[in-house]
């Protein structure tokens, strides 16, 4: 049973991208056009961390409701984006070059 549970575990982490992240880092993975998940929920003080694993197509985070400007660094394949939040809240983002890709970070005490 227990060679069972390790073929599974290494099964796990070879095709599902970020299922056994480091559970001190918040994650959200960029693929198919999708922030993955698309509402993640993270203690105060925490970074979350965003990783564009599409194979060609650029992205970015941008908080626009909270009044930022669009970002003028894209998130290229690869590339990784972090932010600490250091207040609770509701904090919406979306994609600047693709406007349909939405997201939600929910900061709790």
């Amino acid at each position: 049973m227990k060679k069972q549970s390790q073929v599974l575990i290494f099964l796990l982490m070879a095709f599902i991208p970020g299922a056994f992240a480091d559970a001190g880092e918040p994650l959200v993975i960029i693929k198919g056009f999708k922030f993955i998940p698309q509402e993640i929920t993270i203690k105060r003080g925490q970074t979350l961390r965003w990783e564009n694993r599409e194979k060609r197509q650029y992205h970015s985070v941008w908080f626009e409701a909270m009044g930022e400007e669009e970002p003028d660094d894209y998130l290229f394949p690869d590339d990784a984006y972090e932010r600490e939040f250091k207040q609770a809240g509701s904090y919406p983002y979306r994609c600047g070059p693709h406007p349909e890709m939405t997201g939600l970070v929910v900061v709790i005490e």
